[in-house]
C-alpha cells in the first residue's frame, strides 16, 4: 500500500469500543449461533410450531433474505462512500423490469445482467445529483424512488402488454434460474427432519435449506457479500472509498479522487439494487408484477443499519427480517405466538439485569422491559393464535424493534450524507 493509503487508515479509524467488538473470536458467533438454535428447537417442542425452523420455512427466508441483503448491500457501499441512498426502492424497481424485459427475451441469465444495468442507470442518476451537482441525498433518493416506479409501470406497459400472459401490469411467465445441491442427501435430511426430534431435527432441516434446492443466484449473492467485505475492508481501494465517507477532505490532502470513489460506490450500489430486483423476478417468482418489491428496499436500508454498515451485521438482519417474512406467509399466527413465550422471558430478564446493574436513581429504565415481557408472557398463556392483522405486520414490527434496541451501539459513516465539493480541503 502506498503512504497515502497508509495514513488515509487514520480517516477511517473508528472508536475502541467498536473494534473491541469486530474482535471477539470466530467461536463466539459459533456459539451464539448454536444456543438460538437450542432455543428455537425447545420452543418448537414446548408449543408443537413444527414449521418454526423446518426445511420448508427456511428455504422460504433464504429466498426472501436475498434480495433484502442485496439491496442493504447496495446501501453498504454507498453509505460507506459518504452517499445516502433511500433510492434503493427504485433501483430495485429498475432491475425487476430489466430482468424480467431481457430475461424474457434472452434468457435468465441475460435477465440478470439487464436488472443489473438497469440498477446501474439508477445508480448513475442518483450520483449525478448527489456527488456531481450537490443535490440533498434524501430529496434525490425519493426522486429516485418515484421515478423508478413511474418508469417500471409505464415501461411494462408498453413492453409486455400484448404478450402471451403477459399485460400491462405483468410480464409473461419467465424461465427461472436453475436450482443446486449436493446429490443425496435432500431425502435423508428431510425424514430426520420429519422425525420432530429435539435439535437433531432441528439441524436436519437447516442443513437441508442450505445444501440441498439452492438456487445459483443465492450462492453468487453470498459470494458478493464476501467481495463486499474483503474489497472495502481488506484493499488500498477500500480503504480510499471508506476515507472519502468519513471525510472526503482529508481524504482530498492525500491524493484521492473523491469524486470517482463516490460516483464509482453509487454505480455499485444501483447494481446491487437492481440485481435485488432481478432476484425477485427469476428466482423468488416466475414473472414480473407491479408493485413487487413491496419495500424490500427500505427494509434492506433497515438491515444496513442494524449491522452497523458492516456486511456481516447485514447478512444476520437481512436473515432476520427475510425469516420474519417468511414465517407470516407460511405459517401465520402458530409460530409466532411460539416467539411470544423466548420474547417474553428475554424482555423480563432483561429489564430485572437492568434494574439490578443501575444505580438507584436510574433503577426504573428496566421497568418498561419487564412490564413488556409480562405482558408478552400473557399474550401467550391466554391465546392460542395471533391473529391474522398482527401476523401481516411481523416483518415491519421486528425492523423497527430490532432497529429500537440496536440503536445503542450504531455509528454511521462520520460524513455520510454530507455534500462534498471539491477543493474544501485547501
Amino acid at each position: 500500500m502506498s503512504a497515502a493509503g497508509l495514513q488515509a487508515a487514520d480517516v477511517v479509524r473508528e472508536p475502541e469500543a467498536a473494534r473491541s467488538r469486530r474482535t471477539r473470536p470466530w467461536w463466539f458467533w459459533a456459539v451464539v449461533v448454536f444456543g438460538a438454535v437450542v432455543v428455537i428447537s425447545t420452543v418448537r417442542v414446548l408449543t408443537g410450531a413444527n414449521d418454526i425452523d423446518s426445511t420448508g420455512a427456511l428455504r422460504a427466508a433464504i429466498g426472501l433474505a436475498v434480495p433484502i441483503g442485496l439491496a442493504g448491500l447496495g446501501g453498504l457501499w454507498s453509505e460507506r462512500a459518504g452517499v445516502v441512498n433511500i433510492g434503493l426502492e427504485g433501483m430495485m424497481i429498475l432491475g425487476t423490469w430489466g430482468g424480467a424485459f431481457v430475461g424474457y427475451h434472452y434468457g435468465p441469465w441475460a435477465g440478470i445482467l439487464g436488472a443489473l444495468l438497469l440498477g446501474v442507470v439508477g445508480g448513475a442518476i442518483h450520483a449525478l445529483a448527489t456527488v456531481v451537482f450537490g443535490v440533498d441525498h434524501i430529496v434525490s433518493g425519493v426522486a429516485i424512488n418515484l421515478l423508478g416506479a413511474g418508469a417500471g409501470a409505464y415501461l411494462a406497459v408498453r413492453t409486455f402488454t400484448g404478450l402471451p400472459g403477459g399485460g400491462p401490469t405483468q410480464s409473461p411467465p419467465l424461465q427461472q434460474l436453475p436450482f443446486i445441491g449436493i446429490p443425496g442427501l435432500e431425502q435423508p435430511l428431510e425424514d430426520l427432519a420429519s422425525k420432530q426430534w429435539w435439535l437433531v431435527s432441528d439441524l436436519a432441516g437447516i442443513v437441508g435449506a442450505l445444501t440441498t434446492r439452492v438456487n445459483v443466484l443465492v450462492v453468487v449473492a453470498v459470494a458478493l457479500l464476501v467481495l463486499t467485505w474483503f474489497v472495502l475492508w481488506r484493499t488500498a481501494f477500500g480503504l480510499r472509498l471508506r476515507a472519502c465517507g468519513e471525510s472526503p477532505q482529508a481524504a482530498e490532502t492525500l491524493g484521492v479522487n473523491v469524486y470517482r470513489y463516490k460516483f464509482t460506490a453509487v454505480l455499485v450500489s444501483g447494481g446491487m439494487a437492481g440485481l435485488a430486483g432481478g432476484f425477485l423476478v427469476l428466482v423468488a417468482s416466475n414473472l414480473y408484477r407491479e408493485g413487487q418489491t413491496g419495500g424490500r428496499g427500505y427494509i434492506g436500508l433497515a438491515a444496513m443499519i442494524f449491522g452497523n454498515w458492516r456486511p456481516g451485521g447485514l447478512a444476520g438482519g437481512a436473515a432476520l427480517f427475510g425469516y420474519a417474512d417468511a414465517v407470516q406467509l407460511r405459517s401465520g399466527g402458530d409460530v409466532i405466538r411460539a416467539y411470544l413465550l423466548p420474547i417474553g422471558l428475554l424482555l423480563v430478564a432483561w429489564g430485572v439485569w437492568q434494574y439490578l446493574r443501575r444505580r438507584a436513581g436510574k433503577r426504573m429504565k428496566g421497568v418498561p422491559m419487564v412490564v413488556m415481557g409480562v405482558l408478552a408472557l400473557l399474550w401467550f398463556l391466554l391465546s392460542s393464535s395471533v391473529p391474522d392483522e398482527f401476523t401481516g405486520m411481523t416483518p415491519y414490527v421486528a425492523t423497527l424493534l430490532v432497529l429500537a434496541f440496536a440503536s445503542q451501539r450504531l455509528r454511521m459513516p462520520a460524513a455520510d450524507g454530507a455534500v462534498y465539493r471539491k477543493g474544501e480541503a485547501s
